[in-house]
């Protein structure tokens, strides 16, 4: 498994001493290397790189036309009018919705909103078709498994697949869920807890794969909203989707470590 050293600043910041040349570098390196305090960082496999790009691509492409059905919803708000009532993120609600204004430049402005999201539409799904073809070639079992996760499809799953390195790097699951955002650091010192620290440390992407599984797991699932209903009595509604995105992944580290396929009793009850 490929690995490489971390940068000059961490030399600089423990080096102590005047002199600098290759000699005294090597020897300081091999010093943290020999006590544990080097930290190694993974490589990611040069021929899976294009397609996470692509994919993180499309998260952007995604977060714009949300941009776009925001701006739309706060127009209509701003006007007073009563609520839309329909999700405009389907194109066939989308008739008549800038002509409900009264002010002339307002239907413009929703009416290009409008036409862009319908543009994010088609050049979305040329882009899922596309990752969805190149990704064939790809660990097409670990693909499997993940997609027998309720919530998680076809796209979620490249992105868990093409975000998650190798499951092997990862001893315990704990440092599987630290390495996706999804654990609080404590802060504390002589005893007394200052808040949390850590927070930008780990992979943002498969913070945001796992954030979104929970929110697609509850869709048509009455077993996860009972269960997230649980979660909500113990931990209050703001953090629960948080604990569930945090088991979620758990639960995947188990799936890809054993070979085994979602078992939502024992996810449930575990």
């Amino acid at each position: 498994m490929p690995f490489v050293l971390g940068h000059a600043l961490y030399m600089k910041a423990i080096h102590g001493g005047k002199a600098k040349n290759d000699n005294i570098d090597a020897h300081k390196i091999a010093v943290l290397l020999r006590g544990g305090m080097w930290p190694q960082a993974y490589v990611y496999p040069a021929a899976m790189r294009a397609t996470r790009d692509l994919l993180r691509r499309r998260r952007q492409l995604m977060r714009q036309r949300a941009e776009l059905l925001t701006h739309v919803q706060q127009t209509n708000c701003q006007d007073h009018w009563p609520d839309i009532g329909k999700k405009l993120a389907y194109k066939t609600n989308r008739a008549g919705v800038a002509e409900r204004f009264a002010t002339p430049a307002v239907p413009k402005s929703i009416a290009v909103d409008l036409a862009l999201i319908g543009y994010y539409d088609q050049l979305l799904r040329d882009l899922e078709l596309a990752m969805v073809t190149m990704a064939k070639p790809h660990d097409a079992n670990t693909r499997y498994l993940l997609q027998t996760v309720p919530g998680i499809g076809k796209i979620l799953s490249l992105v868990l697949l093409d975000e998650r390195p190798d499951i092997a790097r990862f001893p315990r699951v704990q440092d599987f869920v630290s390495y996706c955002r999804l654990v609080k650091c404590a802060k504390e010192s002589a005893g007394k807890r200052y808040g949390t620290s850590g927070t930008k440390i780990g992979n943002a992407y498969l913070k945001w794969a796992f954030s979104e599984a929970a929110v697609l797991f509850l869709r048509n699932n009455p077993a996860g909203q009972k269960y997230l209903t649980r979660l909500e009595k113990k931990h209050g509604k703001g953090k629960a989707l948080t604990v569930l995105a945090h088991k979620l992944a758990r639960a995947v580290y188990y799936m890809l470590k054993r070979g085994t396929a979602f078992n939502m009793d024992q996810f449930l009850h575990g």
